[in-house]
Formats: C-alpha cells, sequence, structure tokens
C-alpha cells in the first residue's frame, strides 16, 4: 500500500521532469551555429586593374564626355582598389553581348571552388547534408542553381533544398533566417548555404547614371558556410547565432523604387540605384536598431539612453526650442564587440559608422574589404567577417554585429556569439598578405591616370585623345 501511494506521490513530479528534459533537449537543438564557411578567391587573370577598367569604359561607344566625367568621380571616391575580380566575359571584351553560358561558367567556377574546400576542410560529406540553401539574386536557372549543386556533389534525395533570387545584398542573412527556422523544427541537421551574385547577365552597357554606378561596386565573389544544431557539433563550431532581426520597408513606394532592376531609355536592362537611397537606407537602419537594441544591449545603457532621452525631452518642454541639448546616442559597444557591416559602398559604411559612433579600427575590416573584394553583394558580410579572423580579432565570448541591406527596401541584422578563438586557418585573406592591411594608403590611382578627362570640355577634343 505504501509503495503505490509512493509511487502515486512521485508520478506527477515524474511527468513534469520529463516534460522539462523534453523543453531542455528541444531547445538544445534548436541553436543555430555556423561550424565552417569558404570564401571565393578568384584567379589572378581576372583582376579589374585600373588599366582594363579604362580600357572597358572606353569601348562603350554609348558614354560621351559627360558620363566619363561622370564615372571617373564616381570610381575614384568608391573605396575599391585595383584587385577586385570581375566575370570572365568582361576581360574577353563580351560584355554587350554575354550568353547563359557564361552566367553558368561564373557560378559554376564559384561552386568548384569554395563548396569543394569547404567539405574537404570540414571532413563533411555532401550526402550529409540535411538543408540547402543558394541566394543569388539576379540570375535564375533551370535547373535552378540549388539543383546543380545537388547533381555536382551528389547529394541524398531527400535534401531540403531552397533558391532564393531577388533579395538582393541582404540575402545571405535572410538564407540564415531560414535554415533558423527549418531547425527548430528538426533535430540534428547540416545546412548548407551557399551566398553569391551572378555579374555576367548584369553588367550594364548603357549611358544612364544611376545605372552605371552598379558596374564600378559591384565585384565577383561569394560564400558557402555550413549550420548545423548538432549538440556534438558545438565544441567544433566558430559562432552561435543569438538573434536576428529583419526589417522590410517595400510597402511605401520611395522604398521600393529606390534600388530595382530596370529598362533604360533605350531599352537596356541595369541595375538602378535611385537618389532616395541614402534616405530609404537610413530610415530603415533606424527601424532595424530600434528593434534589435533592446535585443542586444545591457540593461545599464538602455536605461542610461532613456534617461537622457527623457531629461532631454524635459528641458526642451521647459525652455522650449531654443534650448539645444546635444541628442543622446546609444553606445552599442557595451553589447558589442565587433562590427560586420555591409560594403556597399564607401558613403555606406562611414554612414553606418556615424551612426553607431563607430571608431577607424571598427570600421577597417568593412573597408579593407571595400579596398580588396569590393561589393560582393550578400557575401560581402563574409569577406569582412574572414578580416576580422585573418587579423585574430575574433576571441571566444565575443559579440558580432552584422548588418546588411537590400533591395526591397530592407535591413536586416543579426548577432553571433563567438564559440571559440578563431586564428584564421584557411581564410582567403591569408592568400592576401593580411599582414600589409591595412595599406598606408587607400588612394585609387585611377584619377593620376584618366585625370585628363577632367580638363576637357567638348567632346570633339576629348575623341581625338582617347
Amino acid at each position: 500500500m505504501d509503495y503505490v501511494l509512493t509511487t502515486m506521490f512521485f508520478l506527477p513530479f515524474f511527468f513534469l521532469l520529463c516534460i522539462l528534459l523534453k523543453i531542455l533537449d528541444k531547445r538544445r537543438h534548436q541553436n543555430c551555429y555556423i561550424l565552417d564557411y569558404q570564401l571565393y578567391k578568384p584567379s589572378d587573370d581576372r583582376k579589374l586593374s585600373t588599366d582594363l577598367s579604362g580600357d572597358i569604359i572606353m569601348r562603350n561607344k554609348n558614354l560621351g564626355l559627360n558620363e566619363y566625367k561622370f564615372l571617373l568621380k564616381a570610381i575614384v571616391s568608391s573605396g575599391i582598389g585595383e584587385e577586385t575580380y570581375a566575370p570572365k566575359m568582361v576581360f574577353e571584351g563580351r560584355e554587350e553581348n554575354p550568353n547563359h553560358d557564361d552566367a553558368i561558367q561564373e557560378m559554376e567556377e564559384f561552386f568548384q571552388d569554395s563548396i569543394g574546400k569547404l567539405f574537404q576542410r570540414t571532413g563533411i560529406r555532401p550526402d550529409n547534408i540535411d538543408v540547402l540553401v543558394v541566394n543569388v539574386s539576379m540570375f535564375a536557372s533551370m535547373p535552378s542553381l540549388s539543383g546543380r549543386i545537388i547533381n555536382r556533389y551528389k547529394m541524398r534525395e531527400d535534401v531540403k533544398s531552397y533558391n532564393l533570387s531577388g533579395m538582393g545584398c541582404s540575402a545571405s542573412l535572410i538564407s540564415i533566417n531560414l535554415v533558423q527556422s527549418i531547425f527548430k523544427s528538426n533535430k540534428n541537421q547540416l545546412a548548407l548555404v551557399v551566398t553569391s551574385e551572378c555579374l555576367t547577365p548584369n553588367w550594364y552597357t548603357g549611358n544612364d547614371r544611376s545605372m552605371i554606378l552598379s558596374n564600378c561596386l559591384f565585384r565577383t565573389g561569394g560564400c558557402a558556410m555550413i549550420l548545423t544544431n548538432k549538440p556534438s557539433l558545438v565544441h567544433k563550431s566558430m559562432f552561435k547565432l543569438k538573434v536576428m532581426v529583419r526589417t522590410h520597408h517595400g510597402s511605401k513606394d520611395e522604398a521600393y523604387d529606390c534600388c530595382l532592376q530596370t529598362e533604360d531609355a533605350q531599352d537596356r536592362v541595369g541595375f538602378h540605384l535611385g537618389k532616395t537611397l541614402p534616405k530609404t537606407a537610413t530610415r530603415a537602419f533606424v527601424e532595424n536598431l530600434k528593434e534589435i537594441a533592446p535585443k542586444i544591449l545591457p540593461m545599464r545603457e538602455l536605461l542610461r539612453f532613456a534617461t537622457l532621452s527623457l531629461a532631454r525631452k524635459t528641458l526642451q518642454n521647459i525652455f522650449g526650442k531654443s534650448f539645444n541639448a546635444t541628442r543622446p546616442m546609444i553606445n552599442f559597444k557595451t553589447g558589442i564587440d565587433h562590427f560586420c557591416l555591409h560594403t556597399g559602398g564607401k558613403a555606406v559604411i562611414d554612414a553606418v559608422a556615424q551612426s553607431l559612433n563607430l571608431s577607424q579600427f571598427d570600421i577597417e575590416p568593412a573597408r579593407m574589404t571595400l579596398h580588396r573584394f569590393g561589393n560582393t553583394s550578400a557575401s560581402s558580410l563574409w569577406y569582412v567577417l574572414g578580416y576580422m579572423e585573418a587579423k585574430k580579432r575574433l576571441k571566444k565570448g565575443d559579440n558580432l554585429f552584422m548588418i546588411s541591406f537590400g533591395a526591397g527596401f530592407k535591413c536586416n541584422s543579426c548577432v553571433w556569439e563567438v564559440v571559440r578563438d578563431l586564428e584564421g586557418d584557411g581564410n582567403v585573406w591569408n592568400e592576401c598578405n593580411i599582414e600589409d592591411y591595412p595599406p598606408k594608403t587607400l588612394e585609387n590611382p585611377f584619377m593620376a591616370k584618366y585625370g585628363w578627362i577632367q580638363d576637357h570640355e567638348d567632346i570633339e577634343t576629348f575623341n581625338s585623345l582617347k
């Protein structure tokens, strides 16, 4: 009788314990870790030097003197150096009429190099992959690019495959958010995320200034990464995802139209970057920060900011608008150790740095990435991360803040926790003589070589000197 009573007494506690253990086990499998990643570094014969850039511009028959001057100013102030990479068809002089095979080749070269190296270094076989997510915004093939990867690496028949397009420069964080959602309902998963952009079919050959800018900024690049929620692989992983926030202003026409693929007056397809882009990006960025700040910053910093903001507002109500107290700023460095900024251009980096009150040391990885690799679209963030790793900045327990912008208009951000001290093994930045960065000067030699264009006012004299 005592045994029965004892059993009846402890049975509810036993069930509660089982439920608690089940919840804890489920949460343990819902975490999202980056096991490893591989950046793409094309061969040296794809480097876009100053001389070649000048040749490409000069052979475009649709450009006039004013467009040459505009491009000269844009390139010189872009923050891009002489060692960025371009697709093969540019070096063959076929940017006017690339074919479908050129685009496929650009993607296949990246897949073969980066995905192959990633599998080799991690020891993970292609048939171990449970989820595959590919994001290439401005090129779609049939079969899909994800299908090509499955065929090339002979992945399992039950692999969950996703092919994202049209997401712009913020696509890689969207891909990770998708994987994170899958991990929440599936245990012991391995996911391969492949992020890049295909420049071959999107090289603009017209004379619309809002579209020419894309040729100045965007370059060839890509990144492949393996993510997991396996508890057994936590000790081997590099980063743990702590929080992600996505902001989308596509319902506003001004935001939607500021960054889109369209046709110019001569029906040439190009990527339009509108004059309202800076204002749109700022609005999206502010909205994103409002949502993510309470999730990543310590309470003392939030209280400090709220107190100062309230005091400023109160004093303004008392003394009127004549009271010009400095607007308080949140110190993101109280909760963040490293800032991984989208390399959308020098102006973008400077604007974000000013908004977050960042030092030159904080934005050095973004500046160096823009200088060495250019804007590689959705994969840019990972080159910035690679720079930090190669410089041995990332230590166990550090928090890393990633910020990206994309067409739509979107601003996506997330925070990663560094799981272990990282030494930069297998990092492409080590192949770029990382000890030489930052260089003594980031001055672009374009002005020294082509500055004479500014001295001419009529097209006839200019053409005679070309």
